[in-house]
């Protein structure tokens, strides 16, 4: 099976377009767990829409646009983790944020990763400050015994910054997705095609 958790070293760095991609490129159904904030398109739809993929529902789809166990709470409503079980077969799954942000008061998404075991790909920025986000995030990850699959860059090309981070973090650069406008399913598909090799992913 090719099971894949797409996390980041943040918010708002483009991991659902970089799962996307992956979901195409494996013709694979993609999981939000939680989805916080509904006024806007929401990151299945958004998956569903430029990969052609289908995505199953989310466990808890939150009102509130901020952290699940923040919006959870003003939602008036209570996030079981043990319903937060990954369907079976080839999946991509996106947690929301980074690796730290709580679920719950006493869980965090890496907590979760660590109890499903499924191999972790860290979408990292390009920009300033990478390098400290970065290597942040792996520790965090390899405390908790989560395995990582490798690294996928996504902005503009910095060699440097992508190899140091892959060198001291120990962990495999997968390739790099640029910034894409237009943003569609053909461009998507090609520049992931054309980045980073499928081979990587099986």
């Amino acid at each position: 099976m090719r099971r894949f958790v797409v996390t980041g070293t943040g918010t708002g760095i483009g991991k659902t377009v970089f799962s996307a991609a992956l979901a195409g490129a494996l013709r694979s159904p993609y999981w939000k767990p939680i989805q916080s904030g509904l006024e806007e398109e929401t990151d299945s739809e958004a998956v569903a829409r430029l990969a052609n993929v289908p995505a199953f529902p989310e466990a808890y789809r939150l009102v509130t646009p901020a952290s699940p166990h923040l919006a959870a709470e003003i939602d008036c409503v209570t996030i079981n983790v043990d319903a937060l079980t990954p369907p079976e077969g080839n999946l991509v799954i996106e947690g929301a944020g980074g690796v730290l942000v709580p679920v719950t008061r006493d869980i965090l998404y890496a907590d979760l990763f660590a109890r499903w075991q499924v191999p972790v790909i860290v979408c990292a920025r390009t920009g300033l400050g990478t390098i400290n986000h970065s290597l942040l995030t792996i520790e965090a990850l390899r405390a908790r015994g989560v395995p990582i699959h490798g690294l996928a860059f996504l902005g503009e090309a910095v060699p440097d910054s992508e190899a140091i981070i892959a060198k001291l973090g120990g962990v495999r650069r997968l390739g790099r997705l640029p910034v894409l406008d237009p943003l569609a399913p053909d461009s998507l598909a090609r520049a992931f095609a054309a980045h980073f090799d499928l081979a990587d992913f099986r």
